[in-house]
């Protein structure tokens, strides 16, 4: 049935996807034949037109995938799909926790599966083609089984819970969620770097050597207790570069992607690492966490309002009410302001970016810092005249040739 609250979702879901095609297609139209002269010199004419040719082949991927999600979407809604399932589940007798997670275990399952021959045509066949594919078969499938694995472990558990604040705490459920939620999040920035994440990459200390000194003297001189640095086999599965900062406490951990270590020289990668502190010593992880904690206040806030509103089950042709499918449904509902709230945050991102490598620029080498991340955008095939609309609404990071104007202008300084 069509009610105010179809009509706002639906209609967010054809705004974002409208802004995707004319984003998408803004920013192919902005590739640029003749190579920006910052790069000359690295790049020769067969690079760079690689680099664009992966731009416009990945992107007309991501219009196809997109495309399918969203016409999956729909014609599940619109043929009954979700009431079918409450129906079929309801007749399991098992309660409304136990039936919420069937349900929503059931719909992400099948939405997982829906989507995986995107993924793996992406690892497969687009990554492959552009020679940075290193998975093999059984890493892609072990990688898949230990995914699905801790989500329903983790992620169910959080679920459950939810779930049943709701059913039993009466008006105050919102808040033991919003309590529950922000426990579970610092346990997963506890429990990731140490135990997660090994899960899927080995992590080596780096050996002794120059870059180690280097390294560890960098974090000395900035005042970053820094105890060791690791080595992530990165190449196992992409010979992308990158390297990360994540945790806090005991837990906290710098890694260099070994694909990274083997692309740059030491005072480069020196200076990356100063970028990934800088954004320790300018408390953006905090941040983020800060914010995090908030939003997931207000969501859970607002679906106190919403989950058990007759009309938001009526949008979606249901029989009977549950606290389950208020959830998704609330999600679906929800997307309008997640969609704006995500296109801020990423300007939060692009200005944290900035000020990293602000502070990598003052206690590093401002060229190295630029010399590295230009290496960078080779490797990883980088769209260097990326449309400022596609930037706006998808860039987490600001495009390389802004970044590095921006470093250099610090640098004058």
């Amino acid at each position: 049935m069509l009610n105010i609250y179809a009509a706002v979702i639906l209609t967010t879901l054809a705004l974002d996807y409208l802004l995707g095609l004319i984003s998408s297609h803004l920013n192919l139209r902005s590739l640029n034949e003749r190579l920006p002269d910052e790069f000359e010199g690295l790049y020769d004419a067969e690079a760079y037109s690689k680099s664009q040719q992966y731009t416009r082949d990945s992107t007309r991927f991501g219009r196809v995938s997109s495309t399918f999600q969203l016409l999956l979407l729909l014609g599940f809604w619109f043929l009954g799909g979700f009431n079918a399932l409450d129906l079929w589940v309801r007749t399991l007798g098992w309660g409304e926790i136990p039936s919420g997670l069937a349900y929503i275990g059931i719909l992400a399952l099948a939405a997982g599966a829906a989507s995986l021959p995107f993924s793996i045509y992406d690892t497969f066949v687009l990554e492959e083609r552009y020679g940075f594919n290193k998975t093999t078969a059984a890493v892609f499938v072990s990688d898949l089984i230990k995914g699905v694995g801790l989500a329903v472990l983790l992620g169910g558990a959080l679920l459950a819970a939810v779930l049943a604040f709701f059913q039993y705490a009466g008006q105050a459920a919102w808040l033991y969620c919003w309590a529950a939620s922000t426990l579970w999040t610092l346990f997963m920035h506890f429990i990731t770097p140490t135990w997660i994440m090994p899960l899927f990459n080995k992590f080596e200390t780096l050996e002794e050597g120059e870059l180690r000194d280097s390294l560890l003297a960098y974090a000395k001189k900035v005042r970053f207790p820094l105890r060791n640095v690791y080595v992530l086999d990165g190449s196992r599965r992409s010979s992308r570069a990158n390297a990360f900062f994540m945790g806090f406490g005991r837990s906290k951990r710098v890694a260099l992607y070994d694909t990274l270590i083997e692309q740059q020289s030491v005072p480069e990668t020196v200076a990356v690492l100063a970028h990934e502190i800088g954004h320790y010593k300018k408390h953006h992880i905090a941040q983020s966490i800060v914010i995090s904690i908030i939003h997931m206040g207000v969501l859970f806030w607002l679906l106190s309002i919403f989950i058990s509103h007759p009309g938001l089950f009526e949008a979606f042709g249901m029989q009977h009410q549950s606290l389950y499918a208020g959830l998704l449904f609330f999600g679906l509902l929800y997307s309008p302001i997640e969609l704006l709230l995500s296109t801020v945050l990423q300007v939060f991102s692009r200005r944290n970016e900035y000020e990293a490598d602000r502070f990598a620029c003052q206690t590093s080498s401002a060229d190295h810092l630029v010399s590295g991340l230009k290496k960078l955008a080779r490797e990883n095939l980088d769209n260097l005249t990326p449309h400022p609309l596609h930037v706006f609404l998808h860039y987490s990071h600001p495009p390389m040739l802004q970044r590095i104007q921006r470093i250099r202008e610090c640098k004058g300084n």
